[in-house]
């Protein structure tokens, strides 16, 4: 661990990129702050290089992700259909199941040096939640936690036989390596939910999925809503933000 743990975060705005792309951008800095962690097992310990912390916003083009611990008939569309609908496919790293990714969902990728902060996966997560339920308070919308059920929901306490039920706002899947995480949230701002209906959403059939535009009744600024969430982040984990710019170019929609 880090004798001397480096709280700054680097918060960059990745604005609408592909999948892929982000993918790869996403393994390069965790791959260099692993170098940098192994690199520092040879130096005394007022030797070593602190290690960089990065939180990512970004937009992707209409993408379905299935995580490692998902189930590949929860995709619920075959590869003509998903060329018509102008949406890819991928089977990548991370925890979880299927879900969804598209124009008007906030997506954030924590790049972080746990030893940074705390080695506990399962805190982790639960600060990933609870900033996206206070995010969503600064809205008005009352959003929990279901047990057993990673993510961030509405309505969390009602029965599923009520007509409105339990519906999902934001999902979660991540991967650490070394306690260097990667991939994490997508919060449905002004998502286009139709496209939650070709999938099994997180491997939950008997539960909606919402946005905060579908529940306050208007369009919401997806950069308003980073800021928010960006906030919370910070104050939860003891962060020292520095903005920078990312190098990507925007996608044109």
């Amino acid at each position: 661990m880090n004798t001397i743990c480096n709280k700054r975060v680097q918060v960059q705005d990745l604005g609408l990129i592909d999948y892929q792309s982000g993918w790869d951008y996403q393994e390069r800095l965790l791959a260099d702050i692993v170098a940098a962690k192994i690199d520092n097992r040879n130096r005394p310990a007022d030797g070593h290089t602190l290690t960089p912390n990065y939180l990512l916003f970004c937009q992707h083009p209409h993408v379905y992700t299935l995580g490692k611990s998902g189930k590949q008939d929860h995709l619920l569309a075959n590869d003509a259909f998903l060329q018509k609908i102008g949406a890819t496919y991928y089977k990548i790293n991370r925890g979880g199941d299927i879900t969804y990714h598209g124009p008007g969902q906030l997506v954030g990728y924590p790049i972080l040096d746990l030893d940074n902060f705390f080695t506990d996966i399962h805190r982790y997560m639960r600060l990933l939640e609870e900033a996206i339920i206070r995010t969503l308070a600064d809205y008005g919308l009352d959003a929990g936690r279901i047990d057993g059920l990673t993510g961030v929901w509405l309505d969390y306490e009602t029965e599923e036989k009520q007509s409105n039920g339990p519906r999902k706002i934001c999902a979660m899947g991540v991967k650490a390596s070394r306690w260097v995480t990667m991939h994490g949230f997508a919060l449905n701002v002004n998502t286009d939910l139709g496209y939650f209906n070709h999938i099994v959403p997180c491997g939950i059939s008997d539960k909606a999925v919402t946005s905060m535009q579908a529940e306050l009744g208007r369009e919401v600024p997806v950069a308003e809503v980073a800021e928010r969430v960006t906030h919370h982040l910070a104050d939860l984990f003891g962060m020292e933000l520095m903005h920078e710019p990312s190098g990507f170019r925007p996608l044109e929609v």
